[in-house]
């Protein structure tokens, strides 16, 4: 019998509905057991955790691997340091120093990406602009507008504000949207997703192609019925959670599994993440981890299952322990390998 994790057994098509193969069960010898998948029909939050060289970015690759290859779901994968190229030969569309269009964005989340206080004199002319225009361009024109109610020095620092958002070069009034990220098979030419490359972006202008990409998807699910359900993946999570793209990812992971909306966020440093983003993952997968903060912060968003977590971790690269919330039940298992070149390993000496 296949066994799907993710899935119970009384849902129905259990063995039939969309799944990925993701290992299998690790003995406790170390052998390899029954084959495992994960669930791909309904939605999930996931959480891939592990310390620095254990496998947590391949165990992502392995799940958006499966998912490129599976009817009804496209994943989008938020890359930070630039390990998910070789997905493109699974057919995903790479996608280097990706923009998006300012109005995905809502005039409270340009005040937070500007580090302005909407009831700043900035910072609510900056909404005010925001709201009314829906490029960058304009916004900075109704700023500049000698119409505007707002005093010369007002205006200026509002612009200046802007004038670094243009300078990330992440603003288009052609970039990328929901409609374009989720359209179908036949609209695109392929049904493997996309990896946003934001190796080359700073923090700042990376948090903000994030948040845009993360509200703009789950508008679109509340809005209507996409085409395909979109999975968010997200590498170095830690960096998003801390920064402007935290509201709209903490929107997707507590409230985006009603409209279709999966988010897998994958983490060195779990401890980093608000307690929101462990709770709510009902697919968790534990690396090896050593940090007395990270083991804390599971046990404490997780108690039920967790009470002997840190005794059951595995301490081999490759190796997971995967706690499924829909059969209340832990599993050890290896993950296969990929089918795709990996990115993430680290340099050697000896390889120069």
């Amino acid at each position: 019998m296949t066994h799907v994790l993710g899935r119970r057994e009384s849902d129905g098509g259990y063995e039939t509905a969309p799944s990925g193969r993701l290992g299998a069960y690790r003995a406790r010898d170390g052998s390899p057991g029954a084959q495992v998948r994960i669930d791909l029909d309904g939605p999930h939050a996931g959480l891939v955790v592990g310390k620095r060289g254990y496998g947590k970015s391949y165990t992502l690759g392995v799940v958006a691997e499966e998912l490129a290859r599976a009817e009804g779901v496209v994943p989008v994968v938020a890359d930070p340091m630039g390990v998910f190229p070789s997905l493109a030969e699974c057919g995903a569309e790479v996608v280097a120093h990706p923009r998006v269009t300012a109005d995905a964005l809502a005039p409270r989340a340009w005040c937070d990406l500007l580090g302005l206080a909407p009831d700043s004199s900035a910072g609510a002319l900056v909404w005010q602009a925001a709201a009314a225009r829906s490029t960058l361009a304009g916004m900075r024109e109704f700023v500049a507008d000698a119409d505007t109610k707002a005093d010369r020095a007002t205006r200026r620092s509002a612009d200046n504000h802007l004038a670094l958002a243009e300078s990330w070069d992440v603003f288009d009034p052609d970039g990328l949207t929901a409609e374009t990220l989720l359209a179908s098979p036949a609209e695109t030419g392929t049904s493997a997703g996309s990896v946003l490359d934001l190796s080359g972006l700073d923090s700042a202008a990376a948090n903000a192609v994030l948040r845009a990409v993360a509200g703009d998807l789950y508008d679109h699910c509340v809005a209507g019925r996409p085409t395909r359900l979109p999975w968010l993946l997200v590498d170095e999570a830690h960096a998003f959670f801390g920064g402007v793209a935290a509201p709209a990812l903490r929107t997707v992971v507590t409230r985006g599994r009603q409209p279709g909306l999966s988010l897998v966020a994958a983490t060195q440093r779990p401890s980093a993440l608000p307690a929101v983003a462990i709770s709510q993952a009902d697919l968790l997968l534990a690396h090896r981890l050593t940090s007395r903060a990270d083991l804390d912060a599971l046990g404490d968003a997780r108690p039920t299952y967790l009470a002997s977590f840190e005794d059951r971790l595995p301490d081999a690269p490759g190796e997971v322990l995967l706690v499924d919330d829909a059969t209340e039940s832990v599993h050890a298992v290896r993950v296969r390998e990929r089918e795709t070149p990996h990115g993430g390993g680290s340099p050697s000496a000896t390889d120069r």
